[in-house]
């Protein structure tokens, strides 16, 4: 299993890579629109109908808090703590049990995969008879 640290520095990774400039990290009026999203009917009752619950909000609200109490910083340095933030959020979701636990992911592909395709070939199918039923 992977421990906090290392899925922490994993999804820092990914998350530079896919945030590689400080526009790309959301603006802060982008995550209030999010927040009042997450109470719009249409997400409320998919969660319902998902989890058996309607949906928790609070976590965008606290995006939102955490974008405004940055206004302060350069815009690498939000980039910076915005990519840490969503890295712990990831970490810790990865870590805990979710109701999307279907599949784990490799670190190396399986042996013998894909398997020899002369093992898995179809069978000749016979070759139909010529000869006259008899009555």
């Amino acid at each position: 299993m992977v421990q906090y640290e290392d899925a922490v520095k994993q999804e820092a990774q990914r998350l530079s890579a896919e945030m590689p400039k400080p526009e790309d990290v959301p603006r802060c009026m982008q995550l209030l629109d999010t927040f009042f999203q997450c109470y719009a009917l249409g997400a409320q009752v998919k969660s319902l109908y998902r989890h058996g619950r309607t949906s928790e909000c609070s976590h965008k609200f606290q995006d939102f808090k955490f974008c405004l109490s940055n206004k302060s910083m350069s815009e690498e340095e939000r980039r910076e703590a915005w990519i840490q933030r969503r890295a712990e959020w990831w970490a810790t979701r990865r870590l805990e049990r979710s109701s999307e636990d279907i599949w784990e992911a490799r670190t190396e592909p399986l042996e013998n995969y894909p398997p020899p395709s002369a093992s898995h070939a179809m069978p000749e199918p016979e070759e139909p008879s010529t000869a006259v039923p008899s009555l």
